[in-house]
């Protein structure tokens, strides 16, 4: 795996700066005109295309409708971005692993 392979996997996109970038400029579309295809608020599609808010699977089916762009893509491309951000964080989560109680079977052995 190269380098730049590793950090795309470490640090996807989010889909909402994909969605600007690659269909929102290159059609020429304000944020406003936008959302009126996409039948959403222009706050609700700027907040996205920032970077603020999550994908919606409602969004992503509003996206692949107007621009062709596959909503499972979509609906991956957040998935990779949301386990790359908590990723991220994991220092600052806590958890033990669980140990069983002594009459308990072992964890994973159904």
């Amino acid at each position: 795996m190269t380098d730049s392979q590793n950090l795309r996997l470490k640090n996807p996109a989010h889909p909402g700066g994909f969605v600007k970038t690659e269909i929102i400029e290159p059609l020429e579309l304000s944020v406003t005109e936008a959302a009126k295809v996409l039948g959403v608020t222009r706050p609700a599609l700027s907040t996205f295309l920032h970077e603020h808010s999550s994908l919606s699977p409602e969004m992503a089916l509003r996206i692949e409708k107007a621009f062709g762009v596959s909503m499972d893509t979509l609906m991956r491309m957040q998935s990779s971005y949301d386990i790359a951000q908590a990723r991220k964080r994991e220092g600052e989560i806590e958890v033990a692993r669980f140990q069983g109680k002594p009459s308990d079977p072992q964890p994973g052995l159904f």
